[in-house]
């Protein structure tokens, strides 16, 4: 199983990229499973058709009992199956703590055991790297991480605290930086900006997805560009990145 979780700062692109890639890896014949780690639980629903999942921690707010599988895990676009975390009620509590509560949770039903997915991938805020936001790196959840960013300057800013927070677990076997992907804004001498900062940490970049309408356009539609039209060269990038991932050993297995 490939574990793979995507941070970057918030508003960059991370749902975009995720929903696509893992539309990718499912068009490519993988099963997938897709957690939103953010507390506006909206990484799933353009895999969703615009109609979200019910986020883990709005159920145990509501419900005075645990859920199944079925009560939080939605299948979406190609049979990937989609969930949320969510967060707190807006002001209260801690959302990193829901992350790690639905962790725990998950373990508990099984889901990975059950689903047998191929890909698992995780959508992660980026401003904030505190323990429930660290969760997928340090807990064993994820074996990769992709740092998304563009050339702005707090997207690099946040890129740049990802990576420390990665470093300041690489003596314990955990999760390690596979590479950057280059999310376009086209602000002055970007694609220079995010190499030099690769350069300067020593990771590659592994993935450049351009600025496009047609993304914009499906989203509109609650959709991925992958589902809404996979021929387009905008399609191709994201099948490309799919197909790099996959050449991580045993990922094919």
């Amino acid at each position: 199983m490939l574990k793979i979780a995507l941070y970057g700062k918030g508003g960059i692109g991370k749902s975009t990229v995720t929903s696509n890639l893992a539309a990718a890896f499912a068009v490519l014949g993988k099963k997938v499973i897709q957690i939103g780690c953010d507390p506006k639980a909206d990484s799933t629903i353009n895999l969703l058709g615009g109609i979200p999942v019910q986020p883990v921690m709005n159920f145990l707010r509501e419900n005075d009992r645990d859920p199944t599988l079925s009560d939080i895990v939605k299948e979406g676009f190609a049979g990937i199956k989609c969930l949320e975390t969510g967060g707190p009620t807006p002001g209260l509590g801690c959302a990193g703590r829901g992350i790690i509560t639905t962790f725990n949770l998950l373990e508990d039903l099984k889901l990975f055991e059950t689903c047998k997915s191929d890909i698992v991938l995780y959508d992660v805020l980026g401003d904030v790297v505190c323990g429930g936001f660290a969760a997928p790196i340090r807990e064993g959840y994820a074996e990769e991480i992709l740092i998304i960013t563009s050339g702005e300057k707090m997207a690099l800013y946040a890129a740049e605290n990802i990576n420390a927070a990665v470093n300041n677990f690489s003596d314990r076997g955990y999760a390690k930086v596979r590479g950057i992907v280059l999310n376009h804004r086209n602000v002055p001498n970007e694609t220079q900006k995010v190499y030099d900062f690769a350069k300067r940490i020593g990771k590659p970049v592994i993935g450049e997805i351009p600025r496009s309408n047609d993304i914009n356009r499906f989203e509109d539609e609650g959709k991925t560009v992958i589902e809404g039209d996979p021929r387009l060269p905008v399609s191709g990038v994201f099948f490309e990145l799919a197909n790099r991932l996959l050449e991580t050993e045993g990922a094919q297995k």
